[in-house]
């Protein structure tokens, strides 16, 4: 019989098996003060590229005060219990109620946490009949939900509605020869690496030709897309026909905690069925009150939005009038598409970091294939102009730099934090 942590201490996995010179720096990395669009990492500041803060309300002085007066009022115990059991509030319903008017809803709830909301959403919506077709570049709370699913699921290609047809085909197929089931089909609102919106409007226009209910992950979306900022539904114009809406709160209202807004009879039976939620404790009192006065500057204070599309355009532009390759993106995402190895791009990582001052999330084999890179940029409204020529010089730079092959090292570089 083999020893379970045997296997596990021979393959650390393919992120893990660079722990000893990656953890503090690559990894795990550490920063430092007031949060903000200068921070600091490993005592040096930097222009951070790297916070889901969109809006910028982290450390807005109205939310920091709801935060303080929320734990000083309750404290973090309460509400004590589960949702159904104990853990109800006034707070709790008060903000499913205004998260549902918001996003145009008739009902919602809260959850906990979104990639845990999430996988424990599909489990509830799905039984062993019904088949899911989701979109292959889906995030992983996603995936983890499919692959949760004891039924059929049929992935279609990245926003390739052609794929979509066909994979509706296999499921309507399959559902007709099994007499019994439904389609859920599953896509986001805006990608989060890549950054380009779902194609909401087309998807929901194929409910015309076939049978399906519609659920859409909108967690970039949400307070940064839509006249209001409700989201990549409201921006392209069919929030109706999204049938299961689902957002964080870990982005554009730099919290925690998740909701699921839809119709009152289905966010009903969501309510009384979903595991996630039943066995677990209820979202403490003090994120319900930090949660309330972070939707309520997101729906009243329409220039943080407009702030955020100044940076985000700026920065975008900036980059592409340079020659970098920004893909397809039409939200604040902003990804860098650079040729390179993972050793490369590690010391580029570093000459960003300890030359430039610039700290930004990078993307390497195995989570792209070798021999790419990706540099994912999150705008904030509190970025600034100067924030934002700082980051195109550096990056001019050391584009020139990895292209004449200065990178070009052996192993990547060893940053790993002195362990005692």
């Amino acid at each position: 019989m083999a020893d379970i942590f045997e296997r596990l201490l021979k393959n650390q996995g393919p992120i893990g098996q660079h722990r000893e010179r990656a953890h503090g720096y690559f990894a795990f990395p550490k920063l430092e003060g007031e949060i903000g669009s200068r921070m600091k990492f490993r005592g040096k500041d930097m222009i951070v590229w790297s916070l889901n803060n969109y809006l910028g309300l982290a450390n807005h002085p109205e939310v920091r005060k709801a935060d303080t007066d929320g734990a000083a009022q309750y404290g973090l115990a309460l509400p004590m219990g589960a949702r159904m059991m104990s853990g109800n509030s006034n707070n709790h319903e008060l903000l499913e109620k205004k998260l549902a008017a918001f996003v145009s809803k008739e009902d919602s709830i809260l959850l906990n946490f979104g990639y845990q909301g999430m996988v424990s959403l599909i489990d509830v919506l799905c039984s062993r009949h019904d088949i899911i077709v989701y979109d292959a570049e889906s995030h992983a709370c996603i995936i983890d939900g499919v692959r949760l699913h004891p039924g059929h699921r049929y992935v279609f290609k990245h926003n390739d509605l052609e794929d979509l047809e066909k994979q509706l085909q296999r499921a309507t197929a399959l559902i007709e020869k099994q007499k019994a089931g439904g389609i859920l089909v599953i896509t986001e609102g805006v990608f989060g690496m890549a950054g380009d919106q779902g194609k909401l409007k087309e998807i929901a226009a194929l409910k015309k030709k076939y049978e399906f209910r519609l659920l859409v992950d909108d967690a970039h979306g949400f307070g940064t897309l839509g006249k209001t900022g409700a989201g990549a539904g409201e921006e392209q114009g069919v929030q109706d026909e999204i049938d299961v809406y689902f957002s964080t709160f870990a982005k554009s209202m730099a919290s925690i905690g998740a909701f699921i807004a839809g119709p009152k009879a289905i966010i009903d039976y969501i309510r009384y069925n979903i595991r996630s939620q039943i066995f677990a404790k209820s979202l403490p009192m003090p994120l319900v009150i930090g949660n309330l006065k972070r939707l309520e500057l997101l729906m009243s204070r329409p220039e943080l939005k407009a702030k955020l599309w100044d940076v985000a355009t700026k920065l975008q532009k900036g980059l592409k009038e340079r020659g970098f390759d920004i893909g397809k993106t039409d939200s604040v995402v902003t990804p860098i598409y650079m040729k390179g190895g993972v050793e490369e791009a590690t010391a580029m990582v570093m000459d960003l970091r300890e030359n430039y001052g610039i700290f930004c999330s990078i993307v390497v084999y195995p989570v792209i294939p070798k021999g790419h890179i990706i540099y994912r940029l999150i705008p904030t409204a509190v970025h600034t102009d100067e924030d934002i020529q700082a980051t195109l010089t550096a990056f001019s730079e050391t584009k020139q730099k990895l292209d004449a092959g200065a990178y070009k090292v052996s192993a990547i570089p060893d940053m790993a934090e002195v362990q005692a």
